[in-house]
């Protein structure tokens, strides 16, 4: 099965409401879809959002990277050999993970594809349904506990909500949404790097005392900062997740030595694709440590592609993968289906995408 055509384009699609975080605010949301096509008829779809203030990747160096790099490494190797192609693929460029990741999610449907499974199958299969939670943006806090009880009155029984902008207002946030939503509705902090260490383990005390009933606190220092990450961990009682501090599962096992956090994101976008991304949850599992499967601003179909990853590992025990929600249209034909909080996978093989709107 040898690859024979890579092609690429660019997408654009307004959100319904933007999306705030301390980090940035998001109107459309913008990715290169790639599409890879093999000699024995086999087509492979995978996408990558520009994040700037995360990855790094633009639409411009996402691009450049697929066809000045990995199109021409991938042009007629057999994908039969995929250890081989994924080590090189890996070794080819430092960073650049996004393109990288929709490289990788073509090549798994390309894949599970020629099995004639479902790639979450295809990975192992452990679970058939997952279930999401809803993300509140950084706003007023009046805005922000609208938001919450209009979610959940949806039915989205978790809510992931974003502080770390104006480290002041954050407990009133916290207390709006709590007070709309009630004591049913399970509620993730997300602070985005927001916060230094010692803000971080004052408000989060500061919440423990309140009552406030906060299930995990996401990367609430500065990615690089692994000893303040610690020092937040061991502090408090409640969880502490990493997120921007893990890309690759160097920096994941540098956190699990360290026990510099009770849990880890694995966002494919960070990672590069599914194949590191499994090493990392392989390494978590082993010291102990769920992971969480998230995302970017990301169409359906590199949505589809983290849920059939999130789905196939018994390690990965939270879901963010709420963004197609956000969206004011769909350009995807097949993939994840959404009922509410649910998502459910096709019985097609692999991503169980037949098109995508541009291609």
């Amino acid at each position: 099965m040898k690859i024979k055509h890579i092609e690429t384009f660019r997408a654009e699609v307004p959100l319904i409401k933007p999306f705030k975080t301390a980090l940035r605010t998001v109107e459309v949301a913008q990715a290169i879809v790639v599409k890879v096509s093999c000699d024995n008829g086999v087509e492979g779809y995978g996408e990558a959002p520009p994040t700037l203030v995360i990855t790094g990747d633009s639409l411009d160096s996402i691009e450049s990277s697929i066809h000045s790099v990995f199109k021409p490494y991938l042009l007629n190797k057999n994908l039969l050999n995929y250890e081989a192609v994924f080590q090189g693929l890996h070794s080819i460029l430092i960073g650049n993970s996004s393109a990288k990741a929709a490289i990788d999610m073509a090549l798994y449907d390309c894949l599970s594809k020629r099995a004639g499974i479902p790639l979450y199958q295809y990975l192992g299969g452990f679970k058939s349904e997952i279930e999401t939670d809803f993300t509140v943006s950084v706003n007023s806090p009046e805005e922000m506990g609208e938001d919450a009880g209009r979610y959940a009155e949806q039915g989205f029984d978790v809510l992931k909500v974003k502080v770390g902008k104006d480290a002041s207002k954050d407990m009133d946030r916290i207390k709006e949404i709590r007070r709309k939503v009630g004591p049913g509705i399970k509620i993730r902090l997300d602070a985005n790097q927001g916060w230094s260490p010692k803000q971080a383990v004052s408000i989060i005390r500061k919440m423990e005392d309140a009552g406030l009933d906060i299930e995990l606190v996401e990367q609430p220092v500065a990615a690089a900062d692994i000893q303040g990450l610690k020092f937040v961990t061991d502090a408090v009682d409640t969880l502490i997740m990493a997120d921007e501090s893990i890309f690759t599962p160097k920096q994941a096992f540098e956190v699990l030595r360290t026990r510099s956090a009770d849990l880890i994101n694995i966002k494919l976008m960070k990672a590069g694709g599914i194949y590191q991304a499994e090493k990392i949850n392989a390494m978590a599992e082993i010291c102990g440590v769920e992971c969480m499967v998230g995302s970017m601003i990301e169409t359906r179909l590199g949505i589809t592609a983290a849920a059939h990853f999130a789905a196939s590992k018994k390690n990965i025990t939270r879901f963010d993968l709420d963004a197609p929600l956000m969206l004011a249209k769909d350009i995807v034909k097949g993939g994840i289906h959404y009922s509410g909080r649910k998502i459910s996978f096709p019985d097609a093989p692999g991503l169980g995408i037949f098109n995508v709107a541009g291609v």
